[in-house]
Formats: C-alpha cells, structure tokens, sequence
C-alpha cells in the first residue's frame, strides 16, 4: 500500500481537526461538572455549619457561612432561611421577613421559609398574616401537630372561638393528651367568660401532670374558682402554688382576690401587701390595698396608698377611693366633683354614676341623683345596678 493510500485510509486523517475540539469540549464539560459538584459539596457543607451554629446560638458566624452560600448562590433556599432563622433568632423579625420571603419568590411552597415566615408574623402580633401563612403550610402537611396548634393559638388572639376550638379539638382527635391543644381550649374558654369549661380542661392538665404540676396549672384553676366565686377552691390552689414558689404574682394576686370576694379584708391586704414589698410601684395592687384598708375603716391609710398610686400614674379606681372616702366623710361636694370629672373621661363606668347618685341622694337631692343615673341610660347602656336604683328612686 502506498503512502498516499496509507493516508487516505487513516481513520485520523481529514478529521484532525473536529477530532480536537470535540476533546476539548469534553474535557471542558467535566472541568464545569466538577465545578459545579464542587460548589454543591461546598455549599452542603456551610449550610451543615451554619445551622449547627444556629443551634449553638453563634448567630454572627452562622451568618456568614449563609452569606458565603449567597455569593455563589443568590437564591439559595438553604442560605435564604437559615438568614431569615437568624434574624428571627436576633428578634428582628421584620427582617426576617424579608428572607422568607425572598425565599418563597424562587422557592414556592418552601416548609421552612412558610413556618418561619408565620412564627415572624405571630411575633409582631399580626395573627391573620400568620394564620394565612399557616394554611399555606398545612396544604403541604395537613398533620402537623406543631403548625395546627399555633393555628388555634392565633385564632384564639382574633377572638375567633369557633375556628380556634375546632382546630384545637383536631389535634386532641390526633394525640388525647397533647398539652398545647389542652391548654389552649382552656385558655380560650377563660377568655370567654366560660369558666366552667376552662376548669374542666385545667384538670385535665392536672390529672396528666400528676406529681410534677406546672405552678401555671394550680394558678388557672385557682383563677377559674375565683371567676365562679367558689372562693375556698380557689384559695386551696393558690396555696398550692405559693408552696411552689413563695413570691409568685399570681397567685399572691389570686388569694388577695378571693379573701377581698369573701369579704375578709384583713387577710387580703396580707397579700396585697406582700406583692407590694415586691413591686412598691404597682397602682393597680396600691388601689386594691387602698379599697381594703377603705372597707376597713381606716381611711387615713387608704388616701395614702390611693395618692401612691396616683402619684405613679393617673388611674380611675385610685380616684374614685379617694371619692368614695370623702363621701362617706360627709365630704360631698367634693366626692361629687371629683366623680364628675370621672365621668367625663369614662363615660361608660356605671360605678361612677353610682356613687354620684349616692352622693346627691346622701345630700337629700333625690332628683338629681336619678338624672345621674339617667344620663348613664341615655347612651343606649344597660347596666342591672343602675336599672334597680333608678327605679327605686322613682318608686
């Protein structure tokens, strides 16, 4: 074979060229595959860190292992909700906000962008954002315990009863003992004046816990009693807790509540007293103080823990003790006056007109104390108190 034949034949020859750039073309798409795996397996790894920093609270640097995800990757749903988990994490959650959603833009239907986004909203007290942002969560994961208790959480902070109970009620049909959902429905009850209801769902709290009772529990029973006026049950929990924690507000408030409805003032003002020591600017607590030392008799103590509480703050009750001791001080005029400039800044309170007509009537001025308790009726309110005395004075 001759070499012009030899070449003509080679499997090379006539190709050289194209032969060449199809290598380099391969050799060009391994190096970007590599490239490209090489940036998976980097971006795994800062991802793993940084939520392993997160966990440990070292938010700065969880952040920048999430910022160097972000520049090789803009939309990185990782780096996108781990930024908004630690803005959340900071307490910024407007924030937050912002990442979620950048992350939602790219990543539609993303679980943990959707259930940070609601917690953020929750946060700043915008329970419908949150319950929108929730429903969206539960069409992906319609079982999720922890999503469908926060759900009934925030319908109860609308004050939507119906949706709240039900949703509650759905998670008690999936686990009978979960204590968010038992809780919650007693909360929500309480918050409805359904007094008898949130006991039942307290004792089921306390039936579950045994020996090992949250000191909240014996205080939401002991708050129930009190609202029922079943006052010696109530006084038996607050006990209960104060054993637990001696300097607890609530339940200290509780017992000073339910010896106040009992009438044994005396023993009120121990508590009221002891919350006092704690917290000797509280106006509400020095009021309450001031109407037990009133109902005692010992007026001069009363104007003084009444006058704390308004050298604090201006507050309603303080100054209606200081009316109602000056009218029982013969002081009408004065009781008067001060009652009147009440009623011009709370014009609903139906135990301003009360006294008011009280004090008139103690004056011997019958008929202006019923056109006190008129004016209160002509506001279109109804109150049973004010009803009784008017048609009584009439009568």
């Amino acid at each position: 074979m001759s070499d012009e034949t030899r070449q003509k034949s080679s499997p090379i020859q006539g190709t050289g060229p194209s032969y060449k750039m199809g290598f380099e073309g391969t050799v060009a798409s391994l190096d970007t595959a590599r490239s490209e795996e090489q940036e998976r397996e980097e971006i795994s790894e800062l991802s793993k860190k940084g939520y392993q920093l997160l966990k440990e609270d070292r938010i700065p640097e969880a952040i920048g292992c999430f910022n160097k995800i972000l520049g090789i990757d803009d939309y990185n749903n990782y780096a996108l909700v781990g930024m908004g988990d630690a803005a959340r994490k900071r307490g910024t959650f407007k924030e937050a906000v912002l990442f979620y959603q950048r992350c939602l833009t790219h990543h539609p239907g993303n679980n943990y962008a959707l259930f940070g986004l609601a917690d953020c909203y929750k946060a700043l007290s915008q329970y419908h954002k949150a319950i929108e942002i929730w429903e969206q969560y539960l069409r992906y994961d319609d079982k999720n315990i922890t999503v469908l208790t926060r759900v009934a959480d925030a319908y109860r902070k609308v004050r939507d009863f119906k949706h709240s109970k039900a949703v509650y009620l759905r998670v008690l049909e999936m686990e009978e003992q979960n204590p968010y959902a038992i809780i919650g429905l007693g909360h929500l009850h309480y918050d409805f004046k359904e007094y008898r209801d949130a006991l039942f769902y307290w004792e089921k709290m306390l039936e579950f816990a045994k020996e090992n009772v949250d000191i909240r529990v014996l205080t939401s029973i002991g708050n129930c009693h009190r609202k029922l006026k079943t006052f010696d049950s109530g006084i038996a929990f607050f006990e209960k807790a104060l054993g637990k924690d001696p300097y607890n507000f609530y339940a200290l408030f509780g017992l000073a509540d339910c010896y106040r409805g009992m009438n044994q003032q005396s023993r009120s003002l121990e508590y009221w007293n002891r919350i006092l020591n704690q917290d000797p600017r509280n106006k509400v607590i020095l009021t309450r103080a001031g109407d037990a030392y009133r109902n005692l008799g010992d007026y001069d103590q009363a104007v003084d823990y009444y006058r704390r509480a308004l050298n604090i703050e201006f507050d309603t009750y303080a100054v209606l003790g200081l009316a109602v001791v000056a009218k029982v001080q013969g002081k009408y005029d004065e009781a008067i006056e001060s009652l009147k400039r009440l009623i011009q800044q709370d014009a609903k309170n139906y135990r301003l007109y009360l006294e008011l007509a009280d004090c008139f009537l103690r004056k011997g001025e019958k008929f202006k104390a019923i056109e006190s308790l008129e004016n209160f009726q002509r506001q279109g309110l109804r109150n049973t108190y004010i009803m009784d005395f008017c048609e009584k004075l009439k009568s």
